[in-house]
């Protein structure tokens, strides 16, 4: 071959020396950078490493293969291998375990079992056994190598050394722990294999997640512990605050197993204190009244007035004698609302209730906004107590003066005039102190005859009753049509009329005409001379002027044949009759 050949590969000169069979081997682009996985046997783990010459010798050839390689080929051949572990390695095992390596070893390590499925053995590997490695348990024998079989599993101290020092013997450790860990006892009902109901303490509720080590310090579980009180293990979460009642504050009297909360202290043993809880009470929450929250509540309270729980509703307003915020007197522990305070208790107030008032809710006079002070909250003391404070004063001022005066020693107000049993009952008033006493038949006028209400109202609200005229044409139309309108004469309708009857007329005939009447002219009816009938605004009125004064006039034009000396003599006589 020349030198400058050097870089040609073998198969451009050469053909295969063993037959025509075999593939020709290419070392591309080197031997040491060669796949090997092209041969079909892939190399991993720690093969990854190994030099060529380190597997490929002609003692690793197979015995049958031996024969299809020349002889003077051996050392120098790459066929003929087996690919077992053991045609490489050495068995450990020594064929206990068959020969297929692989299915406990892995190429990355020897001593990793990455492989091997304990759970197919007689002792399946649980908890915190997992986590242990092979040396711990398959310590060397005799010949130095890990024993495999033969290993002692029954019981937990044949490998583990007894920490109790047999002072549980004969139970075993599985009667209190798992092999989740060494620590892992009873703090839980689904890992605890220790029945702690067979001690002189059974654990029951709470006390079943508390871990042992809370208990039992150091693990010593030998020692006796007391547990005759709560105190002994729990401290004391009311501060002493029960120790002077008769059981000495004993936790079980309040509390149980289950949880320090809620306290099985309800309504029903809460009759037993100095305070039961009734009504409302009943259903309040302890932590309401208990306060503050945490170690800190305090449960001896005072209860001397309800205030020392309860917001003042009414602002202070019987915090004064003879009330003392006594609540109690008008309140009661059913609620609130409504109020025990009866028209009996009202009767010791400055405002008796009577008449109309009786039936008036509470809040209608005891409401928020009545002065600036109770803007808020509902009033219940008033230094006023006329009843404008209540009521709208209707007549807008005019009786002011009549108001002021005062009845009883007190200003009469409304009553002046009202009763509170109704407001149109007027019984209080006498009409007679007005400037127009009524008599006769004004009696039994109504107000509003008299006092006009605006706009066709028909109750006398905005009624000016100052301005209700006096005179007799300021409420009767004038029938006579102004007749007497400008008689000096004239009293107005007094003249002929009075309150208590309009007819018959008391018009004296004598004095206030030229006509005297005598004899039986004075049993003859007004028409009977005065007959004179006028149409005016299609109403007939009666004209009593000008009325004639000859006999003739209304006898008739015979009486004009007897002489007036006979006439008036013969009147004289017939009116002697």
């Amino acid at each position: 071959m020349k030198k400058d050949s050097a870089s040609q590969g073998c198969a451009t000169c050469h053909s295969e020396h063993n037959g025509e069979n075999f593939a020709l081997i290419r070392w591309e682009p080197s031997r040491e950078r060669f796949d090997h996985t092209q041969t079909g046997w892939a190399l991993d783990g720690k093969h990854a490493g190994v030099s060529c010459q380190s597997c490929h010798t002609a003692a690793r050839i197979l015995p049958g293969e031996r024969a299809t390689i020349r002889m003077k080929e051996l050392d120098r051949s790459y066929l003929g291998l087996s690919t077992t572990c053991v045609s490489c390695h050495k068995d450990p095992h020594e064929g206990r375990f068959g020969l297929k390596c692989e299915q406990c070893h892995v190429t990355a390590d020897w001593k990793v079992l990455g492989r091997f499925d304990h759970s197919k053995t007689r002792y399946p590997l649980t908890g915190a056994h997992i986590q242990v490695t092979c040396a711990k348990c398959h310590t060397p024998g005799t010949d130095g190598n890990p024993r495999w079989t033969g290993l002692k599993f029954a019981r937990c101290i044949d490998c583990h050394t007894d920490p109790h020092e047999g002072k549980f013997a004969p139970k075993v450790c599985e009667s209190c722990h798992t092999t989740a860990g060494w620590r892992t006892v009873s703090n839980a009902v689904v890992q605890s294999n220790f029945d702690h109901s067979k001690t002189r303490y059974p654990l029951l509720g709470k006390h079943l997640f508390v871990k042992c080590d809370d208990c039992h310090k150091g693990g010593d579980f030998r020692k006796p512990l007391a547990f005759d009180k709560c105190t002994a293990c729990h401290s004391d979460a009311h501060q002493g605050q029960f120790l002077k009642r008769p059981d000495r504050g004993e936790c079980s009297s309040c509390h149980t197993v289950g949880g320090f909360k809620p306290a099985t202290f309800g309504v029903k043993e809460h009759a037993s204190t100095a305070y039961p809880l009734e009504g409302k009470h009943a259903a309040v929450a302890c932590a309401k009244c208990h306060l503050p929250a945490g170690t800190a509540t305090i449960y001896k309270l005072k209860f001397a007035s309800c205030t020392l729980c309860h917001k003042d509703a009414h602002l202070g307003q019987f915090g004064a004698a003879p009330y003392n915020n006594r609540c109690e007197d008008c309140h009661n522990v059913q609620g609130f609302r409504p109020s025990t305070f009866t028209l009996a208790m009202h009767k010791s107030t400055r405002f008796n209730l009577t008449g109309a008032h009786i039936a008036v809710p509470c809040g209608d006079c005891h409401k928020a906004g009545i002065t600036p002070a109770f803007k808020n909250v509902a009033q219940y003391r008033f230094d006023d107590r006329t009843c404008t404070v209540c009521h709208r004063d209707p007549h807008n001022g005019q009786f002011r003066e009549r108001m002021a005066r005062v009845s009883g020693g007190r200003p009469a107000g409304c009553a002046a005039c009202h009763t509170v049993m109704n407001w149109e009952d007027l019984s209080n008033f006498d009409h007679g102190t007005t400037t127009f006493p009524l008599v006769g038949a004004h009696r039994a006028v109504s107000c509003a005859g008299c006092h006009k209400p605006p706009k066709l109202e028909v109750k006398l609200t905005n009624v000016d009753f100052h301005a209700a005229p006096s005179a007799c044409e300021g409420c009767h139309s004038d029938i006579h049509a102004g007749q007497f309108a400008d008689s000096q004469k004239n009293a107005g309708c007094a003249s002929c009329h009075n309150s208590a009857k309009w007819k018959p007329s008391i018009f004296d005939h004598d004095k206030r005409t030229a006509f005297s009447l005598q004899g039986e002219h004075r049993s003859v009816r007004c028409d009977g001379c005065h007959k004179n009938v006028k149409l005016i605004d299609d109403k007939r009125v009666l004209f009593y002027k000008p009325t004639p004064k000859e006999c003739s006039a209304c006898h008739g034009p015979e009486i004009k044949k007897f002489s007036a000396t006979s006439l008036r003599a013969a009147w004289m006589e017939v009116s002697a009759l």
